[in-house]
């Protein structure tokens, strides 16, 4: 069984609908994929359907945007209530950080000679819940100012460069317990790939303390080092190991579906730690395709 627990449409910074993203999935082989918009699960209902006609399993989820200190990290949270209350709050604020910062980024790059406006920003990302940072690198690379995603994060829109704006996202802390409350499973995205310095150990044990449940390990971002280091920190914590793509379609290379995989058994404790029936708006879920 293949499984890949971390990918994206275009509901959020992806560059495939949900459906074609379902698609693509079982043509590079996998069995189940877990779709994990940025703060939203506005995606679900349509990537179920194309599931359920394809004969695959999804794992509905979503990667929150969360902040530890003064270090941006991002909590993948399967299997859980999208509409319980609190969760919703907390997850319209990101959204509304998200969205509320793109004028003031427009407004900077043009300052130092970027033509990029609101409005051409907006027209990029379409129908997306969450509009950011990769919808502004996007128009940097169809005007030529950049020529890909990373050039425009690495020059412009990175923290310390000329168009970077901070933004709201949700304490840690607080969001593993929104996460828990909403009945699904907290995993930390990438930990050493964003926030290796902050992510110690002994801050791992005591976020576990309160609820995580997981580290995304195989990944991109992490060195063949890193990863046996941090599943040694899973092992003696007792959390989940998940491996994923963190897949974008086109707009992130080199990460390219069922690039890294999670462990049936340990997908099962996934499945095990959940505790509601999430709606993906045609019937509970994971269903096994």
């Amino acid at each position: 069984m293949r499984i890949d627990l971390h990918t994206h449409s275009f509901v959020s910074d992806g560059t495939d609908a949900p459906a074609d993203l379902m698609r693509e999935a079982k043509a590079a082989g996998l069995d189940v994929v877990a779709l994990t918009d940025h703060d939203t699960a506005a995606g679900w209902p349509e990537a179920q359907r194309a599931a359920d006609e394809v004969g695959i399993t999804l794992v509905p989820g979503m990667e929150i945007s969360t902040r530890l200190g003064s270090a941006s990290v991002h909590l993948l949270a399967y299997l859980l209530d999208p509409v319980h209350p609190p969760l919703v709050a907390a997850l319209d604020r990101i959204l509304d950080g998200r969205n509320g910062r793109v004028p003031a980024i427009c407004a900077q790059l043009r300052a130092v000679g970027v033509d990029v406006t609101e409005e051409d920003v907006r027209r990029s990302a379409g129908d997306a819940a969450a509009t950011g940072r990769p919808h502004i690198a996007d128009v940097m690379v169809a005007t030529g100012a950049v020529g890909s995603r990373d050039e425009a994060f690495a020059k412009f829109l990175n923290p310390g460069r000329p168009g970077y704006v901070r933004r709201y996202a949700c304490p840690l802390e607080e969001a593993i317990g929104l996460v828990g409350q909403a009945g699904g499973v907290p995993v930390i995205a990438h930990p050493w790939g964003r926030a290796p310095g902050a992510l110690t150990e002994e801050t791992l044990a005591g976020l576990t303390a309160i609820g995580l449940r997981g580290l995304e390990v195989d990944h991109q971002e992490h060195s063949p080092q890193a990863r046996q280091t941090l599943r040694g920190i899973a092992r003696n914590l007792g959390l989940v190991v998940t491996g994923s793509s963190d897949h974008h379609g086109t707009g992130k290379v080199d990460h390219d579906l069922g690039c890294h995989t999670t462990d049936p058994d340990e997908y099962e404790r996934i499945l095990a730690l959940a505790t509601s029936a999430p709606s993906t708006g045609s019937a509970a879920a994971p269903r096994r395709g």
